[in-house]
């Protein structure tokens, strides 16, 4: 998956859940960045309210609803830097991906 499918997932997703107060950004590392800040995603390495670093595979498995969130946290699988917040309420993104 590019990350240009990955974005055009995200902002269906994000315009069913109705856009995010605050900004996220998913940091594949070598694979890029994405974006994410009210209704639209982008491919971005911008500052945002909250980093997510996962690998690109373990992403595509996070939205298919293939991983946990919590034991790929627990795992060191994905790591979150910033408002915490903002990572616990991506629930409902992941579920519209």
């Amino acid at each position: 998956m590019t990350n240009a499918d990955i974005i055009a997932k995200m902002n269906e997703a994000l315009s069913k859940a109705g856009g995010l107060d605050k900004s996220v950004k998913f940091d594949f590392g070598d694979d890029g960045q994405i974006l994410a800040s009210g209704t639209e995603a982008s491919e971005s390495n911008d500052d945002a309210d909250c980093t997510i670093s996962v690998t690109k595979d373990d992403f595509v498995a996070l939205a298919a609803g293939e991983l946990d969130p919590m034991m790929a946290f627990m795992s060191g699988k994905l790591k979150v830097a910033g408002d915490m917040s903002v990572a616990m309420g991506l629930q409902s993104l992941f579920s519209s991906m």
